[in-house]
């Protein structure tokens, strides 16, 4: 495929590292289709992008199903064939231990982070079958490859995701379709507001005291993993910032 010919859809494009996956792919000439919840911004992003590629917004939850396949479905001509699906969408709610979590964090972190991903994924992956080609990025995440307290259910969500990356290659493998992921330590994105619902002070002693992987850091691996040639596939990538070790082990300088 030459690069004129790439269409990629990012979902969670309006911020993190899913916007700066779609100003990255802008960079090398990748055509869009940014979906997220946030019109304004995904507006926004598109006529900034749009100097540079051709750019699709669709504005949807991932956890509303029927919202995913009709937006999807909508997809105009120029858009409707998907090379690229990043399945970025994502989020944690709260970290209280088991016995303190809320129902409704739960449902958030399962719906978004596990069953979000497999819709977007069923409502892309017919066609990618149909042409025997395609390639699916799902970022996960740390929490994905060990558990850490106060973290179950985000952790157990991640975990999802992990599996479902190897039983999509396994099952998408005999049809040349390539299917990895990348899973981020600590990135400094919106993800720390979101998990303590707006309390800023809270969110930003998460990344004090030591240099956290930025969103462009992110996404300057995700174009590293699909430029690479049809025959290499990336099929597992875990990233930490050099300070992080572990969920629990950061050296801090504060």
């Amino acid at each position: 495929m030459t690069k004129k010919s790439v269409t990629a859809l990012i979902t969670g494009a309006s911020s993190g590292i899913g916007k700066a996956t779609a100003e990255r792919f802008a960079q090398e000439g990748i055509d869009l289709i940014l979906c997220g919840r946030r019109e304004a911004r995904l507006a926004e992003l598109k006529t900034s992008l749009s100097k540079k590629v051709r750019v699709h917004t669709l504005c949807f939850d991932v956890r509303d199903k029927k919202a995913v396949f009709r937006e999807i479905a909508s997809l105009p001509e120029d858009f409707n064939t998907i090379d690229l699906l990043i399945n970025n969408a994502g989020n944690a709610h709260g970290l209280e231990t088991v016995q303190e979590g809320s129902l409704d964090d739960w449902d958030a972190m399962m719906d978004i982070n596990v069953k979000g991903l497999l819709y977007v994924s069923k409502a892309i992956i017919p066609q990618m079958v149909a042409r025997e080609n395609g390639h699916i990025i799902h970022i996960g995440s740390l929490a994905g490859k060990e558990v850490y307290a106060k973290g179950s259910v985000y952790c157990a969500s991640k975990h999802a995701v992990d599996a479902l990356n190897q039983g999509m290659r396994m099952d998408l493998n005999p049809l040349g379709i390539k299917v990895g992921a990348i899973h981020p330590g600590l990135v400094e994105t919106e993800f720390s507001d979101v998990r303590f619902k707006g309390d800023a002070d809270r969110a930003k002693t998460v990344y004090q005291g030591y240099q956290a992987l930025q969103a462009v850091d992110i996404a300057d691996i995700i174009y590293f993993v699909i430029s690479r040639p049809y025959h290499v596939n990336i099929a597992d990538l875990l990233v930490l910032p050099t300070a992080q070790a572990s969920s629990t082990q950061i050296k801090k300088t504060l």
